[in-house]
């Protein structure tokens, strides 16, 4: 059990850190020191307390990332009552769902989400509050939210008639078993689930970061995840705020052009990405410059390739401010190609895993020592790990974890929680791996997922995808098993297309080559009897994972 507290980490950080800068919205470039954050965290207590908000109260948030986003999250949490974080991406019907599901009393949201949103569905919501504006834009009959959100700032001059200084920090005091977070995930295999996330769950993240220095007092954080994901919510909100770094908020969508910006400007001493954003700069940064004739030519060329990686390896530290010490990836698996490249460049990043239901980390290890097409390291004292399978080295099965940062469960859904969490704590990730003597665990795909050859070989369709995904004119794909037969289906890549001139009369001649190519690289098992197109994106989560089952038949 974990002697450290999650709401007693950041009474004493706001403390300690009063006159650093907490959080920076980059558009507007405002900037909040510690000192302010909290006197907005004060305002909000002041609020539920006016309002009758009960520790334990469910708050339901939804909007993106901004100063304000974070003030109701903390100040929610700080409360001891449970923030309820949706992701924006999500359609209106299952916000509507989740925020009922959630038994949510107040609903902070940005207005574009409100607009969406039928306030005579939400049963339980009290009052809806902007979170921007900050004002009430809808309560129930006889509430009076909008008064005292009217009136808060003549309540907090009231009781700090002297002004708020950091002696007048003291948060609830409540135990580390107590949910705090109610997260609801973007499965790729229907509706999402409410992960019930305790202080402690949050307190294991918290103290391998705070340990681990990920972050440190006065340290530099660009945060462009989303903070309703619990990735994002852990490292470029949680630990940053725990330790005194500087977050400054993106708020928007991290095209490349836009992130590369941002980093230049911000130079982060941390990165937090997920594979999607490392491998677009690597085919629209890297691929065209070592396609050209000239540098192909050098590259083929002995102790000359060094020292053109090298100078590759520079230009992209740069790119990515050049004052970071390593570039953590997680959420999803790193496209193979991808990370060779990276790794023969030295560059500085490693891969973690991890899942919701941990809040979210389960293993990671510093780029210095990681391991590659590994996923890190369990979390020591934190985490540990076993792997269903009679070698557990060398042939892959479940993984299975039990540890500080597992989940207590779903929220009003017993049978999804008895399904994967059994009595003895290990939780059943439903992903498939293999886990060496020094803990270091790597991934292979989903359980759920696999595909049984005909000879009884273990096919995981992730891999196929990713080897896929890498050649020209190929988007996206989907590997799927018809007829006892592997099918894979393909999303073209109409904006090379047109760039190249290749018109969609000779797409099926290009696939057909590209199956062959496949093939070549795949094991005689994997390989792909038929390329299907199929004529939009695939249906995706929030998190921008593809909904498998929509497919699967």
């Amino acid at each position: 059990m974990l002697k450290e507290n999650t709401i007693k980490i950041f009474e004493k950080s706001f403390i300690d850190n009063w006159e650093l800068p907490a959080l920076s919205d980059y558009s507007d470039k405002k900037t909040l020191t510690y000192g302010d954050f909290a006197a907005d965290i004060a305002r909000l207590h002041l609020l539920f307390e006016a309002c009758g908000i009960k520790q334990g109260d469910h708050i339901a948030l939804i909007g993106k990332n901004t100063p304000s986003w974070v003030t109701v999250f903390m100040g929610t949490i700080t409360y001891g009552a449970v923030i309820v974080p949706i992701l924006q991406e999500f359609n209106p019907t299952d916000v509507q769902h989740i925020i009922n599901h959630s038994e949510s009393v107040i609903l902070f949201a940005s207005k574009a989400i409100w607009d969406t949103l039928d306030f005579d569905q939400l049963r339980r919501v009290r009052a809806v509050i902007l979170t921007e504006e900050r004002q009430v834009v809808a309560e129930q009959p006889g509430e009076n939210v909008g008064k005292v959100l009217y009136g808060l700032d003549d309540l907090f001059n009231e009781k700090y008639k002297s002004g708020f200084y950091r002696n007048d920090i003291h948060y609830a005091e409540v135990p580390g078993d107590k949910l705090m977070v109610i997260n609801y995930t973007s499965g790729t295999t229907g509706f999402s689930k409410g992960v019930m996330l305790t202080g402690n769950n949050l307190c294991g993240n918290l103290v391998y970061g705070i340990n681990s220095e990920l972050h440190y007092r006065a340290s530099r954080c660009l945060s462009f995840l989303p903070l309703a994901h619990a990735y994002g919510c852990a490292f470029d909100m949680l630990t940053p705020l725990a330790v005194g770094s500087h977050i400054t908020l993106l708020g928007r969508i991290p095209s490349p052009k836009i992130l590369l910006k941002a980093l230049a400007e911000v130079k982060p001493n941390l990165v937090i990405c997920v594979p999607l954003i490392l491998e677009k700069i690597y085919s629209k940064m890297i691929v065209p410059m070592i396609s050209q004739g000239m540098l192909r030519w050098a590259l083929a060329v002995p102790y000359l390739d060094n020292r053109i990686y090298a100078q590759i390896r520079k230009k992209l530290i740069e790119a990515f401010g050049g004052e970071f010490e390593e570039v953590i990836v997680g959420g999803a698996a790193l496209n193979a190609e991808v990370e060779d490249f990276l790794y023969k460049i030295k560059f500085p990043f490693t891969v973690g895993y991890g899942m919701t239901e941990c809040a979210p980390l389960v293993s990671h290890t510093p780029w210095k020592q990681f391991v590659p097409h590994s996923s890190g390291r369990i979390l020591p004292g934190i985490m540990e790990c076993k792997i269903l399978s009679d070698d557990p080295e060398n042939i892959p099965g479940e993984i299975c974890v039990r540890g500080e940062n597992v989940m207590s469960g779903y929220y009003h859904n017993n049978e999804a929680t008895d399904k994967v969490l059994h009595e003895d704590g290990w939780l059943h990730t439903g992903d498939m791996g293999t886990l060496s003597a020094d803990g270091t665990i790597s991934i292979r795909g989903r359980l759920k997922t696999m595909l049984l050859g005909s000879n009884g070989q273990n096919i995981y369709p992730e891999e196929i995808e990713a080897k896929l995904n890498n050649m020209l004119y190929v988007s996206e794909s989907l590997v799927v098993e018809r007829d006892g037969k592997l099918v894979a289906l393909v999303y073209p890549d109409y904006e090379v297309m047109d760039q190249l001139g290749v018109t969609r009369e000779q797409l099926p001649e290009l696939m057909e080559n590209i199956r062959g190519e496949l093939n070549k690289l795949v094991a005689p098992y994997e390989r792909i009897s038929k390329i299907q197109l199929i004529a939009t994106e695939f249906e995706k989560t929030p998190k921008r994972s593809i909904k498998r089952y929509l497919y699967s038949n």
